[in-house]
C-alpha cells in the first residue's frame, strides 16, 4: 500500500554511520532510522550476538517463560530504578499498554471515563489510541471519530496542567515527552517535569513519559527524565533500545507496576529471544564503550557548530536540542532540504514543517559530526538566500 512516499534511493549495505546505496554512492547518515540505529549500522559486535541468538532459538511465544527476556527487564530497571517492564514490538505498542495500563487504574478507582492529559504537538504512535493522544491534526484526519478520555493542554505550561486539576475529577495520568520529537524538537523549561512529577503525586494520577525517541542514550542520560531528577510511574521506550531489530517496552514502577494481571494485556512477539539479544547488547555495547557520555559531549558540539556556521541568518529561528537529538528550526517550510542534502550524500529529515531535524548515532565520531554541520548549514544557507532572491 502507497503508506509512504520514499525518496528515490535504495540502501544495499551500511557500516557505522554510512551507506551504499545499490549503485555504490556513499551517504552520510545524520537521521539513523528515526533514532533506531544508535549504534551505527551492522556494528559488529551486535550482529555477532544476532547470529548466535538466531542459530539457537527466535520464537517461543509468551506462553513460555524466556531468559534473555527476564535479563533484559531486570536490566531496563536496574538502569532506570522502576519495577518491572511489558515487551513489545514499536513504539506505538509500548504507548498503547501505557494508556491502557492508565485507564485499567481508573476503572480500579471506579472512576467511569479515566481521562489523560495529552500535550498540543505530541506524537505517540499512529494506532487508534495513540493517534488519538498526539496533538498533530494531520496524523487524526480521516480517522475520526477519535476515542474519548483525553484532555490536551499546551507543552511545556504547568498552569493549563493545574487548572484541568481543578476542573476535571476523571484524570488518572499525564502522558507526555520529555523532549517532543515530531513535534519540532521541543525542549521544555528546566523542572518541567519536576513540576508534573508533584502535580502528580499531588492529585495521584500516574506520570508517563513517552521516551520512544529520547530514551536509551540519545539525550546523555540512558533515559531523559534522569536529567531531571524524578523517577516516573510508566515510561515507554522503542526505536533504539533494538539498534533496527522491533522491540518495544512499557515499564512502571509502584502502583503501577501492579496493574495488569494476566489476560489484560498480550503480545504474540513482544519480548522474543531474538529482540532481547539485539536489546541486551545494544545496551552492553553503550555501557562498555561510554556511548552516553559521548552522545552528550558530541551533542553539544554539533550545537555549537552550527551556531557558529549559522550565525546571523535572519531565517533561522533557532537551534535547540539535548545530547543527539537536534533540531533547527526555520522561518518557513524546509521539507525540500532532505531531497537536497540526499543529492550530497546526507541523509536528514524535517519534522513539524519547517524544522531540520538530526539523529546522529551514538558512535558517531566529531569529524563525521563535522561533516554533518558544515553540509547542512551549507544546505540551509543556500536554501534561505535562495528564498529571499
Amino acid at each position: 500500500m502507497q503508506t509512504y512516499a520514499p525518496l528515490p534511493v535504495t540502501f544495499a549495505k551500511g557500516e557505522g554511520v554510512w551507506l551504499w546505496d545499490d549503485k555504490g554512492k556513499r551517504y552520510l547518515d545524520a537521521l539513523a532510522g528515526i533514532a533506531v540505529c544508535g549504534l551505527g549500522h551492522c556494528h559488529p559486535r551486535l550482529v555477532e550476538a544476532l547470529c548466535e541468538q538466531a542459530r539457537t532459538l527466535i520464537h517461543t511465544s509468551n506462553l513460555y517463560q524466556i531468559d534473555k527476556q527476564e535479563k533484559l527487564a531486570t536490566k531496563l530497571v536496574t538502569l532506570s530504578g522502576m519495577d518491572n517492564v511489558y515487551f513489545c514490538n514499536s513504539g506505538a505498542e509500548a504507548n498503547e499498554a501505557a494508556i491502557k495500563l492508565a485507564r485499567l487504574h481508573g476503572h480500579n478507582k471506579a472512576i467511569d471515563l479515566p481521562t489523560i492529559i495529552v500535550m498540543e504537538q505530541s506524537f505517540h504512535g499512529r494506532s487508534m489510541a495513540t493517534l488519538t493522544a498526539s496533538g498533530n491534526r494531520k496524523v487524526q484526519a480521516g480517522f475520526e471519530p477519535l476515542l474519548t478520555g483525553f484532555v490536551r493542554v499546551p507543552y511545556n505550561n504547568i498552569d493549563a496542567i493545574t487548572h484541568v486539576a481543578i476542573h476535571n475529577k476523571n484524570i488518572v495520568a499525564v502522558l507526555v515527552e520529555p523532549y517532543q520529537g515530531e513535534g519540532g524538537v521541543n525542549i521544555p523549561q528546566a523542572h518541567y517535569l519536576q513540576n508534573l512529577r508533584r502535580i502528580c503525586d499531588e492529585n495521584d494520577w500516574f506520570l508517563m513519559l513517552d521516551e520512544v525517541q529520547c530514551g536509551i542514550g540519545r539525550s546523555g542520560k540512558w533515559f531523559a527524565f534522569q536529567h531531571s531528577a524524578i523517577v516516573p510511574d510508566v515510561m515507554t521506550l522503542a526505536k533504539g533500545l533494538g539498534s533496527g531489530v522491533a522491540i518495544g517496552a512499557c515499564v512502571a514502577k509502584g502502583k503501577a507496576s501492579g496493574v495488569f494481571k494476566p489476560g489484560n494485556h498480550a503480545s504474540t512477539f513482544g519480548g522474543n529471544p531474538l529482540a532481547c539479544a539485539a536489546a541486551l547488547a545494544t545496551l552492553r555495547i553503550i555501557e562498555e564503550d561510554d556511548l552516553i557520555s559521548h552522545a552528550m559531549k558530541l551533542g553539544n558540539f554539533i550545537r555549537d557548530r552550527l551556531k557558529h556556521f549559522l550565525a546571523g541568518e535572519a531565517g533561522v529561528v533557532q537551534i535547540r536540542g539535548q545530547g543527539l537529538m537536534i533540531g533547527i528550526e526555520l522561518a518557513k517550510p524546509c521539507g525540500e532540504l532532505v531531497a537536497k542534502a540526499l543529492a550530497r550524500g546526507l541523509l536528514i529529515n524535517v519534522t513539524s514543517d519547517s524544522v531540520v531535524r538530526l539523529l546522529p548515532a551514538l558512535v558517531m565520531q566529531q569529524n563525521e559530526a563535522e561533516q554533518v554541520v558544515e553540509t547542512t548549514s551549507l544546505l540551509i544557507k543556500e536554501f534561505l538566500h535562495n528564498a529571499d532572491s
